[in-house]
């Protein structure tokens, strides 16, 4: 019996989706820009796709790397950085696929929030596909509390910058991009609201007149 326990990890189930429709494909460079344990990176690093990652936080990043040396061990630790998703070191347009899973909500301002999501779509090929996942308000307007701007207290008392669906699709246009899927959003009872994001970044820049 296969155990997919060993075989996916704890792998977003929207990007296993993404994987199962052949979106995400044998060949393709993968940036997981905001890593974390390498949740999202066991299939991939299995499979002997091209992967790369980034974070914030040195135990994460050090567990990422040790993960990626026990399964890919051929994988240059260099492709692993310490670093903020906003100021990552990758050349641009270096990924197919960049994965940006429950980051961006963790944004201090709207300043903050357009630097991480700059960072992540600068290193997207043309063509590429960006999967993200962010908390958002949608589903839940009149069970939160604006706390500054964008950042507001959620029902399980974290305090998160949400997005909502008029944000989402302004940003899409503004980035040069269509969406390769709608917005899909998963309202956990009494907790949070969570959208799933996914964008094809055109082969041409957007041209505004």
């Amino acid at each position: 019996m296969i155990d997919l326990n060993e075989q996916f990890g704890g792998i977003d189930i929207y990007l296993f989706d993404q994987l199962l429709r052949k979106r995400i494909a044998p060949g393709m460079r993968i940036l997981d820009a905001g890593c974390g344990f390498g949740r999202n990176l066991i299939y991939l690093l299995r499979e002997g796709f091209e992967v790369f990652g980034a974070d914030s936080d040195p135990r994460a990043l050090k567990a990422t790397r040790r993960l990626a040396a026990s399964i890919a061990p051929k994988l240059p630790a260099d492709n692993f950085r310490l670093e903020s998703v906003e100021a990552m070191s990758f050349p641009d347009a270096v990924a197919d696929v960049v994965i940006s899973s429950a980051v961006l909500h963790f944004a201090s301002s709207d300043d903050h929030f357009r630097a991480m999501l700059h960072g992540a779509w600068r290193v997207l090929k043309p063509g590429g596909l960006l999967f993200c996942r962010l908390a958002s308000s949608i589903g839940i307007e009149h069970q939160i509390q604006r706390v500054a701007r964008r950042r507001f207290q959620l029902p399980d008392g974290s305090e998160r910058y949400l997005v909502d669906e008029a944000l989402l699709l302004k940003l899409t246009e503004e980035l040069g991009g269509q969406l390769d899927d709608p917005l899909k959003t998963t309202v956990v009872q009494n907790q949070r609201s969570m959208t799933t994001w996914i964008v094809r970044k055109n082969q041409q820049p957007l041209v505004v007149h």
